[in-house]
C-alpha cells in the first residue's frame, strides 16, 4: 500500500514496562529506552492510500489516530498498536481484514488556522468502549534529523509494525519510507481517553511531543514473524 501522511504529532509518555508487557503477545518483546517502556498517542491525516502502483487520485484521504507502543524480535524492532481509529468505513474494514490491525471507526475533525492544528476524534465502534481525543498543535523551530542513540530516534526509526491474523498467528509488514523530518511540538491536549479500552493510565506529566508536516510511505504485506531475516 502506498500513503503520505500529512501534519502528525508524536505524544509520548513513559509507562512502567510491567504495566504494559502482560498486553503485549508472545513472540514479542517489550522495547525500553532506559528503562522505561513508552505509549504513543500519534493523530495525522492520510491521502492517497492505495495499493502500491495505483495514481494518487485513486487513493483515499481520511484522518486516524493511532495509540502504539514499542516492540522487537530477533529480527528487529517495530511498533505495536493497541489501536488505530479512522474517519473512514471502507479504511477500517480493509486494514482489519488485509492486515488484522486492530482499526476502529470514529468520527473525526482536522482544521487548520494558520500554523496551529485542531484535532479531535471519537471513537464510535461497537467492537469498542468509547476513546476520546482533542488537541491542538503547531510545530515549533526548525525540521531537523533525529541523530543515533537519542531517544527521538528510537521512538520514529521504526520500520515495521507487528499484527495477529484471525489465527492469533503473529505477522509482521515492513513499512518504508524517508528519515521522518521532526519538529519540537507545542501542544494544548484537552481531552485524551484513548488509552483507557486497554487499561493503561497515562502520566499527569507533560508528553513528549514532535511534529512532522508530511511523510510519503509504502506498508508492504504481512508476512509470518518466523521469515523475518536475523540481521
Amino acid at each position: 500500500m502506498a500513503m503520505r501522511w500529512h501534519d502528525l504529532l508524536f505524544l509520548h509518555w513513559p509507562v512502567g514496562a510491567d504495566l504494559i508487557r502482560p498486553l503485549i503477545p508472545p513472540g514479542l518483546e517489550l522495547d525500553t529506552f532506559d528503562g522505561s517502556a513508552w505509549i504513543g498517542v500519534v493523530p495525522f491525516r492520510m491521502t492517497g492510500v492505495r495499493p502500491h502502483g495505483f495514481p494518487r487520485f485513486a487513493g483515499l484521504a481520511f484522518q486516524e489516530l493511532n495509540v502504539r507502543t514499542y516492540v522487537w524480535t530477533p529480527g528487529r524492532s517495530g511498533v505495536w498498536f493497541f489501536s488505530l481509529d479512522a474517519a473512514n468505513r471502507l479504511a477500517v474494514r480493509t486494514a482489519r481484514s488485509w492486515y488484522g490491525l486492530p482499526y476502529y471507526d470514529a468520527r473525526m475533525t482536522l482544521q487548520q488556522e494558520r500554523e496551529t492544528m485542531h484535532y479531535r476524534s471519537m471513537r464510535t465502534d461497537r467492537r469498542s468502549t468509547g476513546a476520546e481525543f482533542h488537541a491542538s498543535y503547531k510545530p515549533m523551530g526548525e525540521v531537523y534529523r533525529s541523530a543515533p542513540e537519542t531517544l527521538d530516534r528510537w521512538f520514529t526509526d521504526r520500520y515495521c509494525l507487528y499484527t495477529l491474523d484471525r489465527s492469533g498467528r503473529l505477522g509482521y509488514a515492513e513499512i518504508h519510507h524517508a528519515p521522518w523530518p521532526l519538529q519540537p511540538a507545542e501542544v494544548e491536549l484537552r481531552v485524551n481517553t484513548m488509552t483507557r479500552p486497554v487499561g493503561i493510565k497515562l502520566p499527569d506529566s507533560a508528553p513528549l511531543a514532535h511534529f512532522a508536516r508530511r511523510l510519503d510511505v509504502i506498508a508492504w504485506t504481512v508476512e509470518p514473524v518466523a521469515s523475518i531475516p536475523v540481521r
